[in-house]
């Protein structure tokens, strides 16, 4: 006779932490495509010789930094996704500055500013899933 483990659930994902993952990720993949067509400008203008700052290494290494910016952007969405604690704490403290910096422009009342409160709001409410 075997014994059967006692029927544990995985934590479900909230539709609001999923919706949020998928529209992060979305922006982190465009971020990325913004860098590859950067570094493709800037190679494509020293190729071809036109005088600009941004041709050559100067537009090559601002593409590799959006790219860069971009890949850690959709890692957080994959962390997001996957309910990891770290990708949690990264976006709080993003919705954090965000707020900071709407405060610090004065912007108290906008649709970004509620827009983010809402967010941040919503992220310490459904922090239980995450792990």
């Amino acid at each position: 006779m075997t014994t059967q483990a006692p029927y544990q659930a995985t934590p479900s994902r909230p539709l609001g932490v999923a919706i949020l993952a998928v529209l992060v990720g979305l922006f982190g993949f465009l971020i990325i495509v913004g860098g590859v067509l950067l570094i493709a400008g800037a190679a494509a203008l020293a190729y071809f010789g036109v005088p600009s700052a941004f041709a050559g290494v100067n537009g090559v290494v601002w593409g590799v930094v959006v790219l860069i910016i971009g890949l850690i952007i959709l890692g957080l969405a994959l962390g997001l996704w996957h309910l990891r604690m770290w990708a949690l704490v990264l976006a709080l403290l993003f919705f954090i500055l965000e707020l900071v910096s709407y405060g610090l422009a004065g912007n108290w009342v906008s649709l970004g500013f509620f827009f983010a409160l809402i967010l941040f709001v919503y992220l310490l409410a459904v922090r239980r899933h995450f792990r």
